[in-house]
């Protein structure tokens, strides 16, 4: 491979790498409340089984798509097959752009509101009171704009130098200091009065709550949260070293994706119960619910912008793999170089999500199809571009090119794990992703 390209320097800098790729506001801030909205325990047990079924197969299919071509999305279709394949290749690095022009707004939010719980936000516990002050921050252009330029510096900062020297540096600090913090947290949550309510809500089911919303909810959570389809572990994967056994590699990112949502449910949903909040809050149950909760904890002028701070972490290891992904196109297709490459598609990444960062202010009023731009953007991605591009990887290994997939996952041998992943992606995982295509649409 081309030193142009780079490569991961080691084995634990690729998982860490994957891993915070696959780790981000999915896991912290989407999942508790989606298992609140969901029931709790049986919720939790459907979205395990189909991370360690479903998911793990796509991501193993799509690493190997990555490694065996050695390119970008674009790049790695068309190699290995060409024709209208090169498409989907084209749909994930457009994935990229979409995603991290209204992630990187978010991620924006995260920063600031790590900046806002350092001052009088947490002074309040009603939740009117501090869902009126997102509201106002969040419609605050100057405001908005600027932390979502913050947020995509950082990123830019990190992607620019390169694979070895940036995303896996940085991933091998990041990652382990996310995990404490969480840990830190999860320990303060866990030692309030009344919190085991919310552990028993979190573990022990309640099938008699379980309906096809359920089973949806879980299904996507499970896809969504591995960060799947959008090119970017396909991308990651163009730099994994032919030593490494996939199936290994991907267990661990599984595992550490997993074992991040576990821990940020265990974090959020006993401090909920503890203080009688409402764990099916929806979305506002991070920016409203959760300063209130850090409001009445003992420490909590401490643990919220520790919990903010960390939320800012996840949404960064998932922008850089988003970054990379578009950067990598250009790199193998365009033969640019890093920095300037890395330069321009952050800033055009940059412009696209300005929209996104008015869209709750001055251009609320703007409504495409119904909702305002960064709706668009997200409903665009999570119900198309997504999972049109994990049907895809699915497809593509499982049954144009699953020799070459065999060879590369398996050395072409046809043991009984090779052979039920096949299955997986030729029958299961296109009909589940279906069912997510179709329930969001």
């Amino acid at each position: 491979m081309s030193k142009h390209r780079g490569e991961f320097g080691s084995r634990f800098g690729f998982i860490l790498a994957a891993a915070g790729s696959a780790i981000g506001l999915g896991n912290i801030w989407r999942f508790p409340y989606v298992a609140g909205d969901s029931g709790g325990g049986a919720f939790l047990i459907l979205y395990l089984g189909m991370v360690f079924t479903i998911g793990f197969s796509v991501m193993v299919g799509e690493l190997a798509i990555g490694r065996a071509a050695r390119r970008n999305p674009v790049g790695a279709f068309a190699t290995l097959k060409g024709g209208a394949w090169t498409y989907v290749g084209y749909m994930g690095v457009l994935a990229g752009f979409v995603i991290l022009s209204y992630y990187s707004v978010i991620g924006g939010w995260t920063l600031a509101y790590t900046w806002a719980t350092l001052g009088p936000l947490l002074d309040s516990s009603d939740t009117g009171k501090l869902g009126a002050y997102f509201s106002d921050f969040i419609s605050d252009p100057t405001q908005t704009i600027a932390y979502h330029a913050l947020f995509m510096v950082i990123t830019i900062a990190i992607v620019m130098g390169g694979i070895e020297k940036g995303i896996e540096r940085a991933a091998k600090f990041l990652m382990p200091v996310l995990f404490v913090m969480l840990v830190a947290l999860c320990i303060r949550a866990l030692t309030l009065p009344g919190a085991w309510a919310g552990v028993e809500f979190f573990v022990i089911p309640d099938w008699s709550r379980v309906n096809a919303d359920t089973v949806n909810a879980a299904l996507s959570q499970a896809f969504f949260s591995l960060s799947l389809g959008m090119g970017a572990l396909l991308t990651y994967g163009s730099y994994l070293s032919r030593r490494e056994r996939l199936p290994g590699v991907a267990m661990w990112v599984t595992s550490l994706d997993t074992s991040i949502a576990l821990l940020a449910g265990f974090l959020i949903l006993p401090a909920v119960f503890a203080f009688g909040y409402d764990p099916a809050a929806g979305p506002g149950l991070t920016f409203v619910t959760l300063p209130a909760v850090f409001s009445k904890m003992p420490g909590g002028g401490l643990f919220g912008p520790v919990f903010f701070a960390l939320l800012s972490l996840a949404a960064l290891t998932s922008a850089v793999s988003l970054l990379e992904t578009v950067v990598a196109y250009a790199i193998d297709e365009k033969s640019a170089a890093r920095k300037p490459a890395t330069l321009a598609m952050g800033l055009v990444i940059f412009f696209i999500g300005v929209p996104s960062a008015l869209s709750m202010g001055p251009w609320a009023d703007i409504k495409l199809f119904g909702k305002n731009f960064l709706d668009l953007m997200d409903y665009l991605a999570s119900n198309l571009l997504l999972p049109f591009g994990g049907i895809a990887i699915a497809i593509f290994v499982g049954w144009a090119v699953s020799q070459k997939m065999l060879d590369e996952v398996f050395g072409g041998r046809q043991t009984l794990l090779a052979k039920a992943w096949l299955w997986m992606l030729r029958t299961v995982a296109p009909a589940a992703i279906i069912w997510i295509l179709i329930s969001g649409l």
